[in-house]
């Protein structure tokens, strides 16, 4: 099986660069701001973002992790907690919450991020931030800022490899 990679070390930098600054004009500045990475890469992710929005701003962001697993409604095994599912130190009522994930596919690890969210709080907006967009949406969304775009076939695969899981940075279609 052949892979080709997409982005390598220093786009995957600059790719996130690019989406701090794009989440910073979105929400005209830092204020209220809170990203919840999807376990497990877009938790990485989204603590590079916060330290790019750092550097830009000077401010640190509120950043926290979100595990959408029990609201999975393609698994098998669903079933709603009444506990957070999300692990952050801030309160996502009335804060514009990113989500960020490293890449959409059908789009049903976004829906799952949204009810986890919604049942236990009140956002005043929720935006979406992926690494990768390969297409293929089962529901109809959309992510707000995105790294690229890989038109990809149903039988290929998007990889996405970061040092934090993986000791290398990379996306590669396989």
């Amino acid at each position: 099986m052949t892979s080709r990679i997409i982005l390598d070390e220093s786009a995957i930098n600059r790719t996130l660069t690019r989406i701090a600054h794009e989440i910073l004009e979105y929400n005209k500045g830092s204020e209220n701001l809170v990203l919840l990475g999807v376990k497990t890469r877009g938790e990485f992710l989204a603590n590079r973002i916060q330290q790019k929005i750092q550097q830009i701003e000077d401010v640190q962001v509120p950043t926290g992790t979100i595990d959408i697993t029990s609201f999975r409604d393609d698994k098998h095994t669903r079933h709603v907690v009444n506990d957070k599912t999300y692990q952050i130190d801030t309160d996502l009522t009335d804060r514009v919450v990113i989500i960020v994930d490293d890449v959409l596919y059908t789009g049903r690890t976004v829906r799952a991020s949204l009810d986890a969210i919604l049942l236990h709080s009140r956002p005043q907006k929720i935006g979406l931030a992926t690494l990768v967009d390969r297409g293929h949406r089962e529901l109809p969304i959309r992510a707000d800022f995105v790294g690229k775009n890989i038109p990809t076939s149903r039988d290929e695969s998007v990889n996405v490899y970061l040092t934090e899981t993986d000791d290398r940075n990379a996306v590669e279609i396989t």
